[in-house]
């Protein structure tokens, strides 16, 4: 069996494979988002995003795309929500999401969609098939393997590890550069952004760490 993590590149043209796909990954109302769960079934396709940015305008957005079908919206603050979308899907969503919805193979939530209007997701199941659906996929998107490993290593269950607001702090700090090299942004940064103590985004910050470090070396 094989896990692997892939980063999927559509250059611009995420809106001819499918409306929503391009809103999520080039609109600029859109900061931030991650599909948390879906259920594809060929012509259709259920799926729940978190999403950063302006829900009024994605709203708006999801009102004239034909393709949806029906969406479901609940808004958490001024910055975010989630929002349940049915969406009937095109031919390029169906070559692009098939090799990988088939036979025995998982997507392990969550898909990210990445600032830079990437995707990255996993996939895990037995070696030849996942290997040959990497290579089925046909859409004009670029398919990069970034690793190879053990579902240990997952998004999911790094997050499992986490409270919700610790996952909320480090996934602000990544987003304001505290990870980058060299770092960008302060625990002050941060704790203007969050609304809080820069001694409470430093607690944060330290048990997440601890906690993620733990999971993958204990």
């Amino acid at each position: 069996m094989k896990h692997i993590r892939v980063r999927i590149t559509a250059h611009g043209r995420a809106g001819e494979i499918h409306p929503m796909y391009g809103v999520m990954t080039e609109a600029s109302f859109v900061e931030r988002a991650t599909a948390v769960q879906w259920n594809y079934t060929g012509d259709a396709l259920g799926i729940l995003h978190y999403v950063v940015g302006d829900a009024d305008a994605l709203e708006r957005a999801m009102q004239e795309i034909p393709e949806v079908v029906g969406y479901d919206m609940e808004r958490i603050d001024e910055r975010s929500c989630y929002v349940y979308v049915r969406d009937a899907t095109t031919d390029s969503l169906q070559e692009m999401f098939s090799p990988i919805s088939s036979g025995g193979l998982i997507v392990v939530p969550p898909i990210e969609y990445e600032p830079d209007g990437t995707v990255v997701l996993s996939v895990f199941g037995p070696d030849d098939e996942v290997q040959d659906a990497i290579e089925a996929i046909s859409v004009p998107v670029e398919v990069t393997i970034e690793a190879v490993g053990s579902l240990a290593g997952t998004t999911a269950v790094t997050k499992g590890h986490l409270t919700d607001r610790q996952c909320e702090v480090v996934e602000t700090a990544v987003e304001l550069g505290y990870y980058d090299i060299p770092r960008s942004t302060s625990q002050e940064d941060i704790a203007a952004e969050l609304g809080c103590a820069p001694s409470t985004i430093a607690e944060h910050l330290r048990k997440a760490e601890a906690r993620i470090l733990r999971s993958q070396f204990s």
